[in-house]
């Protein structure tokens, strides 16, 4: 059975685009490989944070993903500060990472934009850690999207170069490709939702109201209606097709076609489909949250399941990097009488 291994962060609440672009991938994997999901606290940190809150986050976080249907029984979930073997293999991978490499990374020029006053190393050195995260593992596929195929190119050259360099020891990991179409802001559709900007999103979690508010106020037609579909509207229509009955989907687009839409219509039924089907998710979230003592033992038993593969592999990978001493009869010194 394939390993399969993926991370998120707990840096906001998880929204329908997470969902449709991972999350829901990761539910369908877990009924035919080994899955390891893992709350990437220390990459949260590569940007500012509040510490107090960082905490409550990652609670939410597995909360969430629970209320999704990643089973803590079936697959491997924990808290990636929980297992130290990440930054150990993250600082020996740092060891044989070319400079430039890091350097050429389109997520590091694009952050360090964002974050002009924190330019900071761990920033630049993100990459290595995801890699470490991982081969750790020794996971064979990794559900990605389109935008992080870089970071698997890096971590399947540092696989590579470490088995050159000490003997086989990584699977070269392969991506799964996410199909899902690209969920656009809702206040802006010419961008990506992001949990980081108000008004973009729909939480996964979000109360019937909010839900109902976010999609009225949706962004449709931008200005004169040409041959194609504004983004807007095509947002919208990715989305119905995400929640609504085929059928649903199909009188819209024939509306669409016949120019007979009206989108407050549109609105009004794709608010209420996506109430509905994220529904049960807010229940069991909202039941774990009540109960965070469960919680957090769910997370320490999946941080020891997580460790009992990752001490294996660092046993390993100390061994043939030479950070073991060897005993031996001719080195040991007899005590004095």
């Amino acid at each position: 059975m394939a390993r399969v291994f993926s991370g998120i962060q707990p840096t906001g609440q998880l929204h329908v685009g997470n969902y449709l672009g991972a999350i829901r991938s990761w539910v369908a994997m877990q009924a035919e490989h080994d899955c390891v999901f893992s709350i990437v606290d220390l990459h949260a940190m590569t940007v500012p944070y509040d510490p107090a809150e960082l905490p409550k986050r990652v609670l939410a976080t597995a909360a969430t993903l629970i209320g999704c249907g990643i089973d803590p029984e079936r697959s491997v979930l924990y808290v990636q500060s929980h297992v130290r073997e990440h930054t150990e293999l993250c600082w020996i991978l740092n060891c044989i990472t070319p400079l430039g490499s890091l350097q050429r990374m389109t997520q590091f020029k694009d952050k360090a934009k964002q974050h002009q006053e924190n330019v900071n190393a761990g920033l630049l050195n993100y990459p290595i850690l995801q890699a470490a995260d991982i081969l750790l593992y020794k996971a064979s596929l990794v559900p990605v999207g389109e935008d992080q195929v870089q970071h698997l190119e890096l971590s399947r050259d540092l696989a590579r170069r470490f088995n050159y360099l000490f003997g086989e020891t990584f699977p070269e990991p392969q991506p799964h490709l996410t199909r899902a179409a690209r969920v656009m802001a809702l206040n802006d559709p010419t961008r990506k939702m992001s949990k980081s900007i108000p008004g973009s999103y729909v939480a996964l979690t979000a109360p019937p109201d909010e839900i109902q508010s976010l999609i009225r106020r949706a962004v449709t037609d931008t200005g004169p209606r040409g041959e194609a579909m504004s983004p807007g509207v095509a947002n919208l229509f990715t989305l119905l097709e995400s929640f609504s009955a085929p059928e649903t989907v199909a009188h819209f687009r024939t509306a669409y076609e016949q120019g007979t839409l009206r989108y407050v219509d549109l609105k009004q039924q794709l608010a209420e489909d996506m109430t509905k089907a994220l529904a049960p998710i807010r229940e069991r979230y909202l039941e774990l949250m009540s109960r965070p003592g469960e919680l957090r033992e769910i997370l320490a038993h999946g941080a020891q399941r997580a460790r009992a593969i990752a001490r294996e592999t660092m046993e390993e990978v100390r061994a043939k990097t030479g950070l073991v001493l060897e005993a031996s009869a001719a080195s040991t010194v007899a005590p004095t009488a």
